[in-house]
């Protein structure tokens, strides 16, 4: 399942690359789970629903906010429809922008 979450948003539009979850979230999952997160992908649950945490980098000159309302309900759509889990919420945060 790590894995859904790592190639979904790398197949949206806009996104130059997956960016790095900050460590303290990064160190506390390898902790839980026993092994390390897929680079910029967090997920926890709170509610009994999923609440991903998506780190990326887009390219120069595209519409931030476009990407990421596409790569929210992209996320979204794949996550419920693979796992029959419910999403709470996708957290989508832009930690740079890649020229080309």
């Amino acid at each position: 399942m790590n894995l859904l979450f790592f190639l979904t948003p790398k197949q949206c539009y806009g996104i130059a690359a997956m960016g790095q979850a900050p460590a303290e979230s990064v160190v506390r999952s390898a902790l839980r789970t026993g092994s390390l997160p897929p680079k910029g992908v967090t997920v926890t649950q709170e509610a009994g629903k999923l609440v991903i945490a998506l780190h990326i980098k887009v390219g120069f000159g595209l519409n931030i906010s476009t990407i990421t309302q596409s790569i929210t309900h992209r996320v979204k759509d794949e996550v419920e429809l693979a796992t029959g889990l419910k999403v709470a919420r996708i957290d989508v945060y832009v930690d740079d922008v890649i020229a080309d």
